[in-house]
């Protein structure tokens, strides 16, 4: 009967390459965790006022677009 392969450990450490490539990439600028924030923070107050002052559905919409946009622009935080 043939043997399985070795699984290989978990816990190797990271090779050069990628310790090279997380060391050649900048932080991010102040901006753009400005903008970040700030998008994510005008959402939220976009849904409040739907809510609050029974606005139209697309405020709602704005509001929850702008905190998505404010999350997808995490993913690029560094």
């Amino acid at each position: 009967m043939p043997e399985s392969k070795r699984r290989k450990p978990k816990n190797r450490p990271p090779s050069a390459k990628a310790v090279e490539a997380a060391k050649a990439k900048d932080p991010s600028p102040t901006w753009y965790v400005s903008l970040m924030a700030g998008l994510m923070v005008f959402g939220v107050i976009l849904v409040l006022l739907r809510f609050i002052l029974q606005l139209d559905q697309l405020v709602l919409l704005a509001g929850l677009v702008a905190i998505a946009g404010g999350f997808l622009m995490t993913t690029n935080y560094r």
